[in-house]
Protein backbone atom coordinates (compact mmCIF):
# COMPACT_ATOMS: atom_id res chain seq x y z
CA UNK A 1 0.00 0.00 0.00
CA UNK A 2 1.23 3.47 -0.90
CA UNK A 3 0.77 5.99 1.90
CA UNK A 4 -1.23 8.94 0.55
CA UNK A 5 0.30 12.39 0.79
CA UNK A 6 -2.46 15.01 0.77
CA UNK A 7 -1.50 18.39 -0.64
CA UNK A 8 -4.09 20.34 1.33
CA UNK A 9 -6.48 19.96 4.22
CA UNK A 10 -9.98 19.04 3.15
CA UNK A 11 -12.10 22.16 3.60
CA UNK A 12 -15.46 22.04 5.28
CA UNK A 13 -18.46 22.00 2.97
CA UNK A 14 -19.20 25.72 3.10
CA UNK A 15 -23.03 25.59 2.84
CA UNK A 16 -23.09 23.20 5.81
CA UNK A 17 -24.81 19.85 6.22
CA UNK A 18 -28.05 20.93 7.87
CA UNK A 19 -31.05 19.22 6.28
CA UNK A 20 -32.35 22.59 5.09
CA UNK A 21 -29.12 23.10 3.13
CA UNK A 22 -28.76 19.61 1.65
CA UNK A 23 -32.34 18.45 1.16
CA UNK A 24 -32.38 19.35 -2.54
CA UNK A 25 -29.42 16.99 -3.01
CA UNK A 26 -31.83 14.16 -2.25
CA UNK A 27 -33.54 14.79 -5.60
CA UNK A 28 -30.41 13.30 -7.19
CA UNK A 29 -30.19 9.68 -8.27
CA UNK A 30 -27.80 7.64 -10.40
CA UNK A 31 -30.33 7.94 -13.22
CA UNK A 32 -30.54 11.75 -13.26
CA UNK A 33 -27.02 12.53 -12.01
CA UNK A 34 -24.68 9.66 -12.99
CA UNK A 35 -26.11 8.36 -16.27
CA UNK A 36 -22.66 8.70 -17.89
CA UNK A 37 -21.37 6.03 -15.48
CA UNK A 38 -24.13 3.43 -15.80
CA UNK A 39 -23.06 1.77 -19.10
CA UNK A 40 -19.51 1.39 -17.78
CA UNK A 41 -20.83 0.10 -14.46
CA UNK A 42 -22.92 -2.54 -16.24
CA UNK A 43 -19.94 -3.65 -18.33
CA UNK A 44 -17.62 -3.92 -15.34
CA UNK A 45 -20.24 -5.61 -13.15
CA UNK A 46 -20.68 -8.34 -15.76
CA UNK A 47 -16.91 -8.85 -15.96
CA UNK A 48 -16.08 -8.53 -12.27
CA UNK A 49 -17.58 -10.71 -9.53
CA UNK A 50 -18.19 -8.73 -6.32
CA UNK A 51 -17.40 -5.39 -7.94
CA UNK A 52 -16.46 -2.68 -5.42
CA UNK A 53 -17.49 0.95 -5.95
CA UNK A 54 -16.24 3.90 -3.89
CA UNK A 55 -18.52 6.95 -3.79
CA UNK A 56 -16.47 9.96 -2.67
CA UNK A 57 -18.21 12.92 -1.02
CA UNK A 58 -21.51 11.07 -0.98
CA UNK A 59 -23.43 13.67 1.01
CA UNK A 60 -27.05 12.67 1.60
CA UNK A 61 -26.35 9.41 -0.19
CA UNK A 62 -29.24 9.18 -2.65
CA UNK A 63 -26.88 8.68 -5.60
CA UNK A 64 -24.87 6.18 -3.54
CA UNK A 65 -28.01 4.24 -2.67
CA UNK A 66 -29.24 4.10 -6.27
CA UNK A 67 -25.80 2.90 -7.38
CA UNK A 68 -26.00 0.19 -4.72
CA UNK A 69 -29.46 -0.80 -5.94
CA UNK A 70 -28.11 -0.95 -9.49
CA UNK A 71 -25.28 -3.26 -8.37
CA UNK A 72 -27.29 -5.47 -6.03
CA UNK A 73 -28.39 -8.00 -8.69
CA UNK A 74 -24.74 -8.33 -9.80
CA UNK A 75 -23.35 -8.93 -6.32
CA UNK A 76 -21.53 -5.59 -6.26
CA UNK A 77 -21.12 -3.26 -3.27
CA UNK A 78 -20.74 0.45 -2.53
CA UNK A 79 -18.64 2.19 0.10
CA UNK A 80 -19.74 5.82 0.52
CA UNK A 81 -17.49 8.42 2.14
CA UNK A 82 -17.82 12.00 3.30
CA UNK A 83 -16.05 14.30 5.76
CA UNK A 84 -19.18 14.77 7.88
CA UNK A 85 -20.41 12.13 10.31
CA UNK A 86 -23.79 13.87 10.44
CA UNK A 87 -24.42 13.66 6.70
CA UNK A 88 -23.18 10.06 6.61
CA UNK A 89 -25.72 9.19 9.30
CA UNK A 90 -28.45 10.75 7.14
CA UNK A 91 -27.20 8.80 4.12
CA UNK A 92 -27.14 5.55 6.11
CA UNK A 93 -30.73 6.10 7.23
CA UNK A 94 -31.78 6.56 3.62
CA UNK A 95 -29.99 3.35 2.57
CA UNK A 96 -31.70 1.46 5.39
CA UNK A 97 -35.08 2.73 4.22
CA UNK A 98 -34.28 1.30 0.77
CA UNK A 99 -33.34 -2.15 2.19
CA UNK A 100 -29.86 -2.10 0.69
CA UNK A 101 -27.51 -4.59 2.37
CA UNK A 102 -24.62 -3.87 -0.04
CA UNK A 103 -23.70 -0.34 1.03
CA UNK A 104 -21.49 0.84 3.90
CA UNK A 105 -20.33 4.27 5.05
CA UNK A 106 -16.99 5.64 6.27
CA UNK A 107 -15.69 9.08 7.10
CA UNK A 108 -12.76 10.01 4.86
CA UNK A 109 -11.02 12.94 3.20
CA UNK A 110 -10.74 12.85 -0.58
CA UNK A 111 -7.19 14.19 -0.23
CA UNK A 112 -6.11 11.16 1.84
CA UNK A 113 -8.38 8.19 1.15
CA UNK A 114 -7.63 5.49 3.76
CA UNK A 115 -7.56 2.61 1.28
CA UNK A 116 -4.86 0.58 -0.48
CA UNK A 117 -3.82 1.26 -4.05
CA UNK A 118 -6.22 -0.30 -6.55
CA UNK A 119 -8.83 -1.22 -3.94
CA UNK A 120 -11.92 -0.31 -6.02
CA UNK A 121 -13.08 -1.18 -9.51
CA UNK A 122 -15.09 2.04 -9.80
CA UNK A 123 -14.54 5.39 -8.06
CA UNK A 124 -17.29 8.00 -8.35
CA UNK A 125 -17.55 11.63 -7.25
CA UNK A 126 -20.39 14.04 -7.93
CA UNK A 127 -20.22 17.80 -7.27
CA UNK A 128 -17.20 17.39 -4.98
CA UNK A 129 -14.33 18.98 -6.89
CA UNK A 130 -16.09 22.34 -7.28
CA UNK A 131 -15.79 22.85 -3.51
CA UNK A 132 -12.04 22.09 -3.35
CA UNK A 133 -9.04 24.38 -3.71
CA UNK A 134 -6.97 21.60 -5.35
CA UNK A 135 -9.17 19.40 -7.54
CA UNK A 136 -6.24 17.68 -9.28
CA UNK A 137 -4.88 16.42 -5.94
CA UNK A 138 -8.28 14.91 -5.14
CA UNK A 139 -8.47 13.21 -8.54
CA UNK A 140 -4.94 11.85 -8.02
CA UNK A 141 -6.13 10.11 -4.85
CA UNK A 142 -9.17 8.70 -6.62
CA UNK A 143 -6.94 7.35 -9.39
CA UNK A 144 -4.64 5.79 -6.80
CA UNK A 145 -7.38 3.70 -5.20
CA UNK A 146 -8.88 2.69 -8.57
CA UNK A 147 -7.79 -0.71 -9.89
CA UNK A 148 -6.15 -1.01 -13.32
CA UNK A 149 -8.90 -1.59 -15.86
CA UNK A 150 -11.41 0.23 -13.66
CA UNK A 151 -12.91 3.67 -14.07
CA UNK A 152 -13.09 6.97 -12.22
CA UNK A 153 -16.37 8.79 -12.93
CA UNK A 154 -16.66 12.53 -12.23
CA UNK A 155 -19.47 15.04 -12.71
CA UNK A 156 -19.25 18.74 -11.88
CA UNK A 157 -21.59 21.65 -12.39
CA UNK A 158 -20.30 24.50 -14.51
CA UNK A 159 -21.61 27.34 -12.38
CA UNK A 160 -21.33 29.88 -15.21
CA UNK A 161 -23.66 27.83 -17.42
CA UNK A 162 -27.16 28.32 -16.00
CA UNK A 163 -30.31 29.15 -17.91
CA UNK A 164 -33.42 30.26 -16.05
CA UNK A 165 -36.91 31.32 -17.11
CA UNK A 166 -38.55 33.68 -16.33
CA UNK A 167 -35.42 35.83 -16.38
CA UNK A 168 -36.29 37.83 -13.30
CA UNK A 169 -33.57 40.24 -12.27
CA UNK A 170 -33.52 38.90 -8.71
CA UNK A 171 -32.91 35.34 -9.97
CA UNK A 172 -30.04 36.51 -12.16
CA UNK A 173 -28.59 38.32 -9.14
CA UNK A 174 -28.98 35.12 -7.11
CA UNK A 175 -26.97 33.22 -9.71
CA UNK A 176 -24.20 35.81 -9.44
CA UNK A 177 -24.29 35.60 -5.66
CA UNK A 178 -24.04 31.80 -5.72
CA UNK A 179 -21.03 31.91 -8.08
CA UNK A 180 -19.25 34.66 -6.17
CA UNK A 181 -19.68 33.04 -2.75
CA UNK A 182 -18.48 29.68 -4.10
CA UNK A 183 -15.30 31.32 -5.38
CA UNK A 184 -14.89 33.29 -2.15
CA UNK A 185 -15.04 29.99 -0.26
CA UNK A 186 -12.14 28.64 -2.33
CA UNK A 187 -14.30 26.70 -4.78
CA UNK A 188 -14.32 26.36 -8.56
CA UNK A 189 -16.91 28.14 -10.69
CA UNK A 190 -15.90 26.52 -14.03
CA UNK A 191 -15.50 22.93 -12.89
CA UNK A 192 -17.59 21.41 -15.64
CA UNK A 193 -15.41 22.72 -18.46
CA UNK A 194 -12.15 22.08 -16.61
CA UNK A 195 -12.63 18.40 -15.74
CA UNK A 196 -10.46 17.03 -18.55
CA UNK A 197 -7.68 19.47 -17.68
CA UNK A 198 -7.79 18.51 -13.99
CA UNK A 199 -7.74 14.81 -14.84
CA UNK A 200 -4.71 15.14 -17.11
CA UNK A 201 -2.93 17.22 -14.46
CA UNK A 202 -3.70 14.54 -11.88
CA UNK A 203 -2.41 11.79 -14.17
CA UNK A 204 1.00 13.48 -14.31
CA UNK A 205 1.90 11.79 -17.60
CA UNK A 206 0.53 8.34 -16.81
CA UNK A 207 -2.77 9.16 -18.52
CA UNK A 208 -3.28 9.99 -22.16
CA UNK A 209 -6.18 11.89 -23.70
CA UNK A 210 -7.48 8.58 -24.99
CA UNK A 211 -8.00 7.40 -21.40
CA UNK A 212 -10.50 10.20 -20.76
CA UNK A 213 -14.05 10.16 -22.11
CA UNK A 214 -15.66 13.61 -21.79
CA UNK A 215 -19.15 14.96 -22.21
CA UNK A 216 -21.79 17.27 -20.76
CA UNK A 217 -25.09 16.46 -19.11
CA UNK A 218 -27.90 18.64 -17.85
CA UNK A 219 -30.27 19.00 -14.97
CA UNK A 220 -33.69 20.40 -15.75
CA UNK A 221 -36.00 21.68 -13.03
CA UNK A 222 -39.35 22.30 -14.69
CA UNK A 223 -42.02 19.93 -13.37
CA UNK A 224 -43.76 21.27 -10.27
CA UNK A 225 -42.10 18.79 -7.89
CA UNK A 226 -38.66 19.50 -9.34
CA UNK A 227 -39.20 23.27 -9.11
CA UNK A 228 -40.29 22.91 -5.51
CA UNK A 229 -37.29 20.73 -4.57
CA UNK A 230 -34.85 23.31 -5.98
CA UNK A 231 -36.64 26.56 -5.18
CA UNK A 232 -37.47 25.77 -1.56
CA UNK A 233 -33.87 24.76 -0.93
CA UNK A 234 -32.60 28.05 -2.38
CA UNK A 235 -35.06 29.98 -0.20
CA UNK A 236 -33.69 28.18 2.87
CA UNK A 237 -30.13 28.99 1.84
CA UNK A 238 -31.06 32.64 1.51
CA UNK A 239 -32.83 32.71 4.87
CA UNK A 240 -30.40 30.78 7.04
CA UNK A 241 -27.41 29.65 5.00
CA UNK A 242 -23.74 30.52 4.78
CA UNK A 243 -24.31 32.06 1.35
CA UNK A 244 -26.48 34.76 2.92
CA UNK A 245 -23.90 35.56 5.60
CA UNK A 246 -20.96 35.50 3.19
CA UNK A 247 -22.75 37.58 0.57
CA UNK A 248 -23.63 40.32 3.03
CA UNK A 249 -20.20 40.21 4.69
CA UNK A 250 -18.42 40.67 1.34
CA UNK A 251 -20.82 43.35 0.14
CA UNK A 252 -22.13 41.15 -2.69
CA UNK A 253 -25.72 41.74 -1.63
CA UNK A 254 -27.85 43.36 1.05
CA UNK A 255 -30.68 42.28 3.35
CA UNK A 256 -33.09 43.93 0.92
CA UNK A 257 -31.48 42.10 -1.99
CA UNK A 258 -31.82 38.79 -0.16
CA UNK A 259 -35.53 39.39 0.41
CA UNK A 260 -36.02 40.16 -3.29
CA UNK A 261 -34.31 36.87 -4.20
CA UNK A 262 -36.50 34.93 -1.77
CA UNK A 263 -39.66 36.41 -3.28
CA UNK A 264 -38.38 35.66 -6.77
CA UNK A 265 -37.75 31.97 -5.99
CA UNK A 266 -41.13 31.66 -4.28
CA UNK A 267 -42.78 33.10 -7.37
CA UNK A 268 -40.70 30.89 -9.68
CA UNK A 269 -41.88 27.75 -7.86
CA UNK A 270 -45.51 28.64 -8.58
CA UNK A 271 -44.98 29.65 -12.23
CA UNK A 272 -46.15 26.94 -14.64
CA UNK A 273 -43.71 27.78 -17.43
CA UNK A 274 -40.72 28.26 -15.11
CA UNK A 275 -37.64 26.20 -15.85
CA UNK A 276 -34.00 26.02 -14.79
CA UNK A 277 -31.26 24.28 -16.76
CA UNK A 278 -27.81 23.61 -15.31
CA UNK A 279 -24.89 22.27 -17.37
CA UNK A 280 -22.60 19.63 -15.87
CA UNK A 281 -19.27 18.43 -17.17
CA UNK A 282 -18.80 14.65 -17.08
CA UNK A 283 -15.73 12.44 -17.49
CA UNK A 284 -15.00 8.75 -17.40
CA UNK A 285 -11.33 7.98 -16.77
CA UNK A 286 -10.26 4.50 -17.79
CA UNK A 287 -7.43 3.50 -15.46
CA UNK A 288 -4.60 1.94 -17.51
Amino acid sequence: MTTPHPTADTPAYAPGHAASQTKHHEWRTAQNSAAHLLPHLDRLAQQTPHLKLLDVGAGSGTISASLAAHLLPHGGSVLATDISDAILSRAASHATSQNLPNITFQRASVYALPFPDGEFHVVHAHQVLCHLPDPAAAIREMLRVCAPGGVVALRESDMRMWCVWPEREALLKFHGLMVDTLVANGGQDKGGRRLVSWVLDAGAGSLGRGDVEAGFGTWCYSEEGDRRAWGEAMVERLRTGQMREKGIELGLTTEEGIEEMIKAWEGWIETDDATLGIMNGEVIVKKP
